[in-house]
């Protein structure tokens, strides 16, 4: 299993992935809201072959600190620009997947000196629809309902169920992620952040953060792929369909296997479909060369 490392930052412990070589071209792999770089594991080690890989627990999430902060799209950004300096990393290729691709977008847009290419695995922030738990979760109160949820009894029974899948044999990694997320909800700090995470970018309406109208001017020439899982019923597809549509130049791919979650559903496909993204565009002239002397 990948290695969990720990840096402080501003104060903060953060917690993060770092494989493959020190000196091959990085990746930045950025998880969803609720989720940690634990979901990643699967594809880091096919890309951490021939690329470093990077993958944190934003704050917040996973192993990292969860302080009473602002946990906003721009937030999030400033924080990974940092959590690069922090790494000594000039320049990289931003993989999102979920809020993770809402981040990315903003950090390319703030930050894009910092923005190689972009990868954004089923994305928020590209149109308002959202699932119904989401929404609900948003609405006034909710907050007051997950301490009871996520109470020891019902951990208790989600445990026994997923050590019965295992037991017949069910690959249930979709499953198991899921339940990781539900299961650290029982943390009052995990749901201090998550609500306040939440919040800022979905209300009971859907997703308050849409950057389709604007996307050719938030990414401008950014080489960016777009890859969304057919079956997804977290963020439709359709989403990543009007943004390839609105985004000139970009490169659209759709895994019919894959839910929302293609790290863990379709792995392989997804880490090759990144490899050849990435390999494809670092033979262009000019692309495959750090940038350096930022704010020169």
């Amino acid at each position: 299993m990948s290695e969990l490392h720990v840096a402080n930052l501003h104060g903060h412990r953060v917690a993060y992935r770092d494989e493959g070589d020190r000196a091959a071209e990085p990746l930045l792999l950025v998880h969803g809201m609720a989720g940690s770089s634990r979901a990643w594991i699967p594809v880091i080690g096919p890309l951490a072959a021939k690329y470093r890989v990077i993958a944190p627990d934003l704050l917040g999430h996973g192993q990292s600190d969860k302080p009473r902060t602002d946990y906003s799209l721009g937030a999030f950004a400033v924080w990974l620009r940092d959590f690069l300096d922090e790494l000594d990393i000039p320049m990289a290729t931003l993989v999102g997947h979920s809020l993770g691709g809402g981040v990315a977008l903003q950090f390319a847009y703030q930050h894009r000196e910092y923005c190689r290419r972009l990868v954004l695995v089923n994305s928020g922030g590209l149109g308002t629809d959202i699932s119904m738990p989401l929404r609900l979760l948003s609405a006034p109160g909710a907050e007051l309902l997950l301490p009871v949820v996520a109470s020891r009894p019902a951990l208790a029974v989600g445990n026994g169920v997923l050590s019965l899948l295992a037991a017949r044999g069910v690959d249930a990694a979709r499953a198991q992620e899921r339940w990781r997320k539900y299961a650290a909800l029982a943390d009052p700090l995990v749901r201090q952040a998550f609500m306040r995470t939440l919040r800022s970018v979905i209300d009971v309406r859907g997703q308050t953060v849409c950057a389709l109208d604007r996307l050719p001017h938030l990414v401008g020439d950014l080489p960016t792929l777009i890859v969304a899982g057919a079956r997804d019923t977290v963020i439709p597809a359709g989403h990543a369909q009007a943004a390839h549509a609105t985004l000139p130049g970009s490169r659209l791919e759709i895994i019919d296997d894959a839910g929302h979650h293609p790290q863990l559903d379709c792995p392989a496909t997804l880490a090759q479909l990144i490899d050849e993204f990435v390999s494809a565009d670092a033979l262009v002239p000019g692309r495959g060369r750090s940038k350096l002397g930022r704010g020169a």
